[in-house]
């Protein structure tokens, strides 16, 4: 009797486990093989254009840290945050107004993928999208989380970016309160009023799944694409940009 009884208490504890780690496990992100199907992807060697992709911002607290963006140039499409830990998307938008961006790495600490299955990184160059022809080797491709958003020769810049921010409006203009606090793209050559020529600024990014991309960034304005069409009140953080997409491997961006 007392052999019967010790092992259901056994069975029961053995069904308890199993089942908090049934429960555990629920909760944790699936790996790729188990989530939805993807979309479509789109085609390689093919320019590529995306409108108007928004992100959380707030004016009246900018410094406030926003749930990021993820971005999959593979799909053209936005990747549900619940998707972070894996190599569904290739762009990852974080940092001040969401404007910095980032390659999807499972392997750098401050990285967004970090610890998922994503082998992306990011790098940007001054030279016109037109102009890159070659891939970048891999060792050239950076991974942390922060990395590429406001140029070093505006304000509160950050190394080479992909946009100059003007705070007072005498940058790139003429100080005058609608030309206040505007971010400036840089997808072609653009002339500061002190006469310093910018030189154009074309992001590459590895995938998380391991192709390559090179992006031309081309405002962060809805419907507004050039830069007499952006001012302080113009709707905000609305990115459009093009890219072409190339395979693991390619040693070229080429479109066919």
């Amino acid at each position: 009797m007392k052999t019967k009884q010790l092992l259901t208490k056994i069975a029961a504890v053995v069904f308890t486990v199993m089942l908090l780690g049934a429960c555990s496990k629920s909760n944790e992100p699936k790996p790729d093989e188990e989530l939805p199907p993807e979309s479509a992807s789109v085609p390689f060697y093919k320019l590529h254009r995306v409108e108007n992709f928004a992100v959380e911002t707030d004016d009246k607290n900018p410094t406030e840290t926003k749930a990021a963006a993820y971005f999959s140039l593979e799909t053209k499409a936005e990747a549900p945050a619940k998707y972070a830990k894996t190599a569904r998307w290739d762009m990852g938008f974080n940092g001040l107004y969401n404007s910095f961006i980032a390659g999807n790495s499972g392997t750098d600490g401050s990285n967004l993928g970090y610890g998922g299955p994503g082998i992306g990184g990011i790098l940007i160059l001054e030279k016109a999208f037109d102009e890159v022809v070659d891939v970048p080797s891999d060792a050239q491709f950076k991974t942390k989380g922060t990395i590429i958003g406001t140029d070093e020769k505006g304000d509160f810049g950050v190394g080479t970016g992909w946009y100059l921010y003007d705070f007072g409006g005498g940058l790139m203009s003429n100080s005058s309160f609608d030309k206040q606090h505007v971010a400036y793209a840089l997808p072609a050559p653009m002339t500061m009023t002190n006469g310093t020529t910018l030189s154009a600024r074309t992001i590459v990014v590895r995938t998380g799944k391991g192709n390559y991309a090179k992006v031309k960034m081309i405002s962060c304005y809805k419907d507004a694409f050039t830069p007499d069409k952006w001012f302080r009140t113009t709707p905000h953080m609305f990115f459009t940009f093009e890219y072409v997409l190339v395979p693991k491997g390619s040693t070229k961006f080429e479109i066919k």
